[in-house]
């Protein structure tokens, strides 16, 4: 079952779309192992995972990025998406 009703998942979406933009980018290329994706947009989100729309060679196709634990509260997801990024950073040699 998925703890984040669909109303949280469109904020976040919208959050992470708007301001995180590059960062979604990056946990693509590193995390989500599109290395050749040219932008992402984060698409859901569920308990266990990430999903983004990656673009690869003009082409949308879909990323599921696993979190490191099952998420049960929305305040999670922040502290998830922080360690995802700071580890997609660290994966691509890019100084944190």
């Amino acid at each position: 079952m998925n703890p984040f009703p669909p109303e949280a998942v469109a904020e976040i979406a919208a959050h992470m779309n708007g301001d995180h933009a590059e960062d979604n980018l990056l946990i693509v290329r590193a995390l989500g192992g599109i290395p050749q994706a040219t932008a992402a947009r984060m698409s859901s989100l569920d308990a266990e995972a990430m999903e983004f729309a990656a673009v690869v060679d003009g082409i949308e196709v879909p990323v599921r990025v696993p979190f490191s634990e099952r998420l049960t509260e929305r305040r999670q997801v922040r502290a998830e998406t922080v360690r995802m990024h700071r580890e997609a950073r660290a994966a691509l040699g890019i100084d944190v």
